[in-house]
């Protein structure tokens, strides 16, 4: 029997296209801008199709500069992020609830603080005792302040599920602590820690607010494009953000399919 309301389910079904369409609008006239003939990022006026933006795009060196400088700073902030946010989510699961409750506050607070404080605090510290300047290593530095606070969430939440008793059972069987961490609790915090390495690049790769204090000569992506908007920007721009879109759907469906695989095997394998 069905007691569903018909105005409700519309009104759902409604709400959800509404949605879609505000989440990927803006990516589809991007993308359509790319092959439109004209100077301007624009769909209107259709001056044509073309592919020349992507003739541009490829020639232009800074671009590609400033692609490769924000996949570095991404890269180190995961190297920075990953280990460090693991180590605080496994202090916070070992401290007691008043405890926690303080250092966990302590821990995400850098992700309610404005960028622009981050940035400018973060070059003033090091620069005047460490005494470096801006550059990758301090991007690298001032992202990481804060995007360890996300791995820290994600790879806590994944430790509420974990089964204490596994570890004891491991340490009675004569295992030490390094092979119980690496053989028993390291393949369970797996899934979490991909998946907090590939927040970590994100939030790194679309930084604008911290990196425009700490980057010094450097140019990462984000403030190459914002520059190249104050001086007039090409559908160039729009054909680098049709690659990025088509990687990552790429990469969301290759991880898909070997996760339907994945389980596919596990079902077919035979009980015991």
């Amino acid at each position: 029997m069905r007691h569903g309301n018909p105005l409700l389910a519309w009104l759902t079904r409604g709400y959800i296209g509404l949605f879609f369409l505000y989440l990927f609008l803006p990516l589809i006239i991007m993308s359509a801008a790319t092959f439109n003939d004209s100077r301007l990022p624009t769909v209107t006026p259709w001056n044509g199709t073309t592919l020349r933006w992507f003739g541009e795009l490829f020639a232009d060196g800074s671009m590609w500069n400033a692609l490769f400088t924000s996949i570095t700073i991404g890269l180190g902030v995961i190297v920075i992020c990953v280990p460090t946010g693991t180590a605080a989510a496994l202090l916070l699961a070992s401290l007691n609830k008043k405890a926690r409750t303080f250092a966990y506050a302590l821990m995400v607070s850098p992700l309610l603080t404005p960028g622009v404080i981050i940035g400018i605090s973060t070059l003033i510290f090091w620069n005047r005792y460490f005494h470096l300047t801006g550059g990758i290593l301090m991007t690298m530095l001032a992202q990481s302040s804060y995007i360890i606070a996300y791995v820290m969430l994600m790879v806590g939440a994944r430790l509420q599920r974990f089964d204490g008793t596994l570890e004891e059972a491991a340490l009675d069987l004569g295992a030490s602590h390094w092979q119980v961490f690496r053989r028993v609790l390291m393949p369970f915090l797996r899934p979490s820690l991909i998946a907090a390495a590939f927040i970590a690049f994100l939030q790194s790769f679309e930084n604008y607010n911290t990196t425009l204090f700490v980057r010094g000569l450097d140019t990462p992506l984000t403030v190459f494009i914002a520059s190249r908007v104050r001086t007039g920007v090409t559908p160039a721009v729009n054909a680098l953000g049709l690659i990025l879109i088509l990687i990552t759907v790429a990469l969301a469906m290759a991880y898909e399919v070997n996760r339907r695989r994945k389980l596919a095997a596990t079902a077919a394998a035979p009980a015991g």
